[in-house]
């Protein structure tokens, strides 16, 4: 074998320590836990776009926030489990400044995390009528939700949407919604990894058959606002984070401090239920949790025997984060845009070296720069690709492991600082100088 940045043998080493035999089945953790002992063997930094990890400090305000509320005594009272009013009241005026949709307080609990929300949420619909025991996946999608049904032992079913987009996502839908057994929707908007973003025609036709099948949506918004290509910036202003909520009730939505503010290390989420659907009952929800209506059972049943609450520090952080943003005095848009540049370079890279993008259009719209982006090489196929690259000191993931049928790798540009931009081209001209036979 040629000569690579990454001594070979070390890489095939450790491959086969931690038991990865194909790429294809390694989770965005095995290729962390793999990486990390390349690195420490080799003595060779990774330009690592496996994890979707905030790569900017976290924001100031949050933590002034939270260091007073330790200061004050939090940390020796359990919260409440439906969350600290002033959060939950901040949180709701946030959903209306930036998303134009009103949420009571009560139907707004922060959560360890989306991880957690999605956890309590996919328990309470999977349990709300016994004919509808599964969940929908509009894939690609985080890969972790799907692990999360599979140790509850919950039925999902799935599609990539690749060839499904605008009005074609009606007839794909409706395949699977007419056999009566879909409890939930499921996706990100914008989308791990293709980083796409529905457009109000999708999320109308979603809502709509939400409402035609009495199905529930859960709206993962991981990434708030980080549509770069429009300006979503302005409380109170529109454009606004589109949303299925305009177009249904039966909707929950998950927003993450993780990417727009940079807090992923404090575990704090928010899972937001409109008000029809928080107090609506579902008779099958009783004899497995000894109530009926959602939004109770979801917090006082499921919540809380999960973790008892959430964070009690961290949920005045998270206060003081929407209360600035709110006021116009914290425009977290500006801080994280930071990603949409530094995707715009690097897959510049990739492409004036032999690289193509897998998802590169968003319908009639080129597509944004964000947090992820997908590549391909001409003559390999994913999961090949991605063993072959950690010669070279490049990891991510395949796409396979995001519910997507097309061959590549999902790259996040988070953990790639401009300064590693120069190794990244290096290594990505050594790569495509030995593998032009290919192409």
């Amino acid at each position: 074998m040629m000569k690579t940045p990454i001594n070979s043998q070390i890489v095939d080493q450790k491959l086969a320590l931690c038991e990865i035999h194909k790429m294809e089945d390694a989770t965005i953790r095995d290729v962390v836990r793999v990486v990390n002992m390349i690195e420490e063997e080799s003595g060779e930094k990774f330009i690592r776009m496996e994890m979707g990890v905030p790569g900017l400090k976290p924001a100031k305000v949050g933590i002034e926030a939270e260091k007073q509320a330790l200061e004050d005594g939090v940390a020796s009272a359990y919260p409440m489990l439906e969350g600290v009013r002033a959060l939950k009241e901040e949180a709701s005026k946030f959903v209306k400044n930036f998303m134009n949709v009103d949420i009571a307080p009560e139907g707004i609990v922060p959560t360890v995390g989306s991880m957690q929300g999605g956890y309590a949420a996919f328990m309470t619909i999977g349990n709300c009528d016994a004919k509808k025991d599964t969940i929908l996946f509009i894939d690609p999608g985080f890969p972790v939700q799907k692990t999360q049904l599979e140790v509850m032992n919950q039925k999902y079913e799935s599609f990539d949407v690749f060839n499904y987009r605008g009005d074609k996502l009606k007839a794909k839908l409706e395949e699977f919604l007419v056999k009566g057994n879909i409890a939930g929707i499921i996706y990100s908007n914008p989308n791990n990894p293709a980083w796409i973003c529905f457009n109000e025609d999708e999320l109308q036709i979603i809502g709509e058959l939400a409402n035609k099948y009495d199905t529930i949506v859960m709206e993962d918004l991981a990434y708030f606002a980080m549509d770069f290509r429009t300006d979503l910036s302005q409380p109170g202003v529109a454009p606004y984070q589109p949303s299925v909520a305009n177009y249904t009730d039966n909707y929950v939505l998950m927003i993450s401090s993780s990417k727009a503010f940079s807090y992923a290390g404090q575990r704090i989420g928010l899972l937001c239920i409109s008000n029809k659907l928080f107090h609506t009952r579902f008779e099958n929800l009783k004899p497995r949790f000894g109530a009926d209506e959602f939004g109770y059972t979801l917090i006082y049943r499921i919540i809380y025997t999960l973790s008892s609450g959430t964070s009690h520090s961290a949920q005045y952080a998270l206060r003081a984060m929407l209360k600035a943003a709110n006021e116009g005095k914290f425009n977290f848009i500006e801080e994280v845009k930071e990603y949409g540049e530094r995707a715009k370079i690097m897959k510049k890279l990739f492409l004036e070296n032999g690289f193509e993008l897998v998802y590169e259009g968003d319908i009639d719209l080129p597509l944004a720069d964000g947090f992820y982006f997908t590549v391909t090489y001409p003559g390999l196929s994913g999961p090949d690709l991605n063993k072959k690259l950690l010669y070279y000191g490049i990891s991510a993931i395949c796409l396979n492991e995001t519910g997507s049928l097309k061959e590549g790798l999902r790259a996040c540009v988070s953990q790639v600082s401009r300064k590693q931009f120069k190794v990244l081209e290096s290594r990505l001209k050594e790569f495509h100088k030995h593998h032009q036979i290919l192409a």
